[in-house]
């Protein structure tokens, strides 16, 4: 077999996709975007078939490219690693690592865990906090990196988007919402950017009646009946109505890996890679 796959056009595509497209992944990867488009047309012409659609508003990936896709992060993951175990110089050091309680499940550990077999001089030190606290820490230079739920719309160009979801107004199936009365409103935190973006809202008569700052303990109020919260959707049930019909339609979320302005080291820019890429291949941060 004489055709070969390129791992820097492999790391390429998945920058694209990643990114949203050529423009975006050409200012990740620091490359022109000539560079990045050249590369995987080679690509594309070795192996005989079209990888991007290269159709506005259409998706990125035609279906050969996005069967390939599943390869190249494996193939790029084990380059990496490869690399990481036989490299004449060892990453060393200390990360102030943030995450929020809703990435703070199985698939994570096991990614972290791995890292710290592959790195053992690095000592990772793990805090979890409400995103906005997350965020005020980072731009304060208190952590180096943050895991974290945002607004889609608040993405920074930085930013790794490593796992989207929806929001969603919710209550308990049997619970009655009264007309014209407060509405028993279950929250996080006051540190939590839904409860914040909630309240901001007009004309909606919320009244906060709990108040937990985890989100399988909301899920667990809401099925009980003590009112109506907002849930990311990994955390509706099928003993949930969904009420978006009838409040203001609340903004996407998406899941980021940011670093900090200040702490872009290798063992830092190394451990963000790893998550970037541990977390695209088991395809979502699962809650244990």
């Amino acid at each position: 077999m004489t055709q070969r796959l390129d791992i820097d056009a492999l790391r390429m595509l998945c920058a694209v996709q990643d990114n949203g497209g050529i423009t975006r992944a050409s200012e990740h990867l620091a490359l022109t975007q000539s560079a990045v488009s050249h590369r995987i047309r080679r690509l594309e012409q070795s192996i005989g078939c079209a990888l991007l659609t290269r159709r506005p508003g259409g998706p990125i990936m035609t279906a050969e490219g996005q069967r390939l896709l599943d390869y190249a992060r494996r193939i790029v993951a084990l380059h990496d690693e490869a690399l990481g175990s036989i490299s004449k110089q060892p990453l060393s050091g200390r990360i102030r690592l943030g995450m929020t309680e809703d990435v703070t499940s199985s698939d994570l550990s096991r990614i972290l865990g791995r890292f710290t077999r592959l790195h053992p001089e690095v000592t990772v030190r793990t805090q979890v906090r409400q995103s906005l606290t997350l965020q005020d820490a980072l731009k304060a230079g208190e952590i180096d990196l943050g895991i974290m739920q945002v607004f889609s719309h608040q993405v920074m160009p930085g930013d790794e988007v490593v796992y989207t979801d929806t929001l969603h107004w919710v209550k308990a199936q049997d619970l009655v919402i009264e007309e014209g009365g407060t509405l028993p409103f279950l929250a996080y935190d006051d540190a939590c950017f839904f409860y914040q973006w909630a309240m901001q809202l007009p004309d909606l008569p919320l009244e906060t009646v709990l108040q937990c700052a985890s989100s399988a303990g909301i899920a667990s109020a809401v099925q009980a009946g003590l009112g109506v919260s907002l849930l990311p959707g990994r955390y509706v049930t099928g003993e949930m109505a969904i009420l978006d019909d009838m409040f203001p339609k609340v903004p996407g979320l998406s899941y980021v890996v940011r670093t900090g302005p200040r702490s872009r080291t290798r063992h830092v820019r190394a451990l963000a890679r790893e998550v970037v890429a541990g977390v695209s291949q088991f395809a979502s941060l699962r809650v244990a």
